[in-house]
């Protein structure tokens, strides 16, 4: 074997490994990543018990429940469905009713309810999850520059 052959030859075991990493990071991440939901889809797909989604929406006016050990129920909807979703914990400071909305958790089909491990609410006015606003602007809901989308104002 020349030295153009060994070359080549090293060169090709090491493009061979790194794509075998490319490969093993790729499908250690795949079993991490958490794609968005709205309450219609999540419905609709059959979700393996356990499997961790994100679910996003605007929390339905008049549903917010407290209960006891900081325990909270809401709906969160799409106005074409609401997934009701139960919390154990601090809410964050900006949650309230009509208001954007991301949960992070499991749904159990058993209780139709999303059990929440993380709530994440706008941090101002105009915020509003990107997945969340694609969801509503698809659905005729919402506008550009509507500061409450799926809230009329007097």
């Amino acid at each position: 074997m020349n030295r153009k052959q060994k070359r080549l030859s090293i060169i090709a075991a090491g493009a061979v490994f790194l794509a075998a990493a490319a490969a093993l990071v790729t499908s250690a991440l795949r079993e991490q990543i958490v794609f968005f939901n709205s309450p219609t889809d999540v419905l609709a797909q059959q979700l393996a018990p356990g499997t961790r989604v994100r679910l996003g929406g605007l929390v339905e006016e008049g549903s917010v429940e407290r209960g006891e050990n900081s325990t909270v129920t809401f709906q969160v909807t799409d106005t074409n469905a609401s997934v009701k979703v139960r919390y154990v914990g601090i809410l964050p400071d900006l949650f309230r009713e009509g208001q954007g909305v991301v949960t992070e958790g499991i749904f159990s089909p058993e209780e139709g309810t999303f059990l929440a491990d993380s709530v994440l609410a706008k941090h101002d006015e105009n915020y509003m999850p990107k997945e969340v606003a694609d969801s509503l602007k698809a659905q005729g809901v919402w506008q550009e520059g509507d500061p409450t989308p799926g809230v009329e104002t007097q």
